[in-house]
């Protein structure tokens, strides 16, 4: 007879349950309530947190991550990791509407695709939240 390999943790929930869970991020739903223009200039520029990788001051909109160096994140914006994020953001996210929709209270419609770009800088944030002044105007 042929021996079966197991699986990692096999049997033992209590010990299975905690990896699944260990690494756990926001989901796409959380994220979408994040990426709004009201929440988006909280979370870039947050309050100096030391329990948090690189004092919270370079974070990840869309993957919900904070990194330690604007380089890290920078490099960051060029993986798989986080251009799969942003094309899974593109579709809006499955509300309680829509499934009333699809059950048959109302038209169904399906769900719009949006165009989701890489978070600003830090420094083009900082310059897009500083008003102009033009000189010829004073």
């Amino acid at each position: 007879m042929v021996s079966r390999r197991t699986n990692a943790h096999g049997g033992k929930t209590h010990i299975s349950k905690r990896w699944k869970t260990k690494r756990r991020t926001k989901d796409l739903d959380q994220i979408d309530e994040d990426i709004k223009p009201e929440n988006v200039e909280k979370l870039l520029d947050q309050e100096v947190d030391f329990d948090r990788p690189g004092n919270a001051q370079f974070y990840c909109l869309h993957c919900a991550r904070y990194f330690i160096t604007d380089r890290a994140l920078q490099d960051h914006f060029r993986t798989k990791v986080h251009k799969r994020r942003l094309k899974a953001l593109e579709l809006e996210p499955y509300t309680i509407a829509e499934s009333e929709r699809a059950a048959g209270f109302g038209n169904f419609e399906f769900a719009q695709k949006r165009k989701i770009e890489t978070q600003p800088t830090k420094e083009e944030f900082a310059e897009s939240k500083r008003m102009k002044v033009d000189p010829e105007e004073q």
